[in-house]
């Protein structure tokens, strides 16, 4: 689950698509039925969401690295590295100044800057 009305998140995510092409469907939370999946748009606003393939849910960093895990080599490897112990903290604090700055971002609009849509 991204956020689809950001036009950051929304390239990020077809760059994935074409480059990493993981075995996830990813899908605008604002187009999703989020109380079926136990999610909320609180929760999606906060950060991207990826649910594996147990049904266990992740967000923001960690959602990050499963994407990649869920892709082709060398992606998959780039995914299991990002979610070792005490890499995956960094890959957490790299997501947190990526989403707080993403309308700076190459694909951004102000559109993108979270204070803005919680108005």
């Amino acid at each position: 689950m991204f956020d689809g009305d950001c036009a950051f998140c929304t390239s990020a995510v077809n760059v994935a698509r074409r480059w990493i092409t993981p075995h996830a469907e990813m899908v605008p939370w604002q187009h999703a039925d989020l109380p079926a999946l136990g999610l909320t748009e609180a929760i999606c606003g906060q950060a991207v969401q990826y649910r594996d393939h147990a049904g266990r849910w992740t967000s923001a960093g960690r959602a990050i690295a499963a994407v990649l895990r869920d892709g082709p080599p060398p992606w998959s490897w780039l995914g299991r590295l990002a979610s070792v112990p005490g890499l995956s903290r960094l890959v957490d604090r790299v997501y947190a100044w990526v989403a707080a700055n993403r309308y700076r971002l190459p694909g951004g609009t102000p559109a993108c800057q979270l204070q803005d849509r919680a108005a």
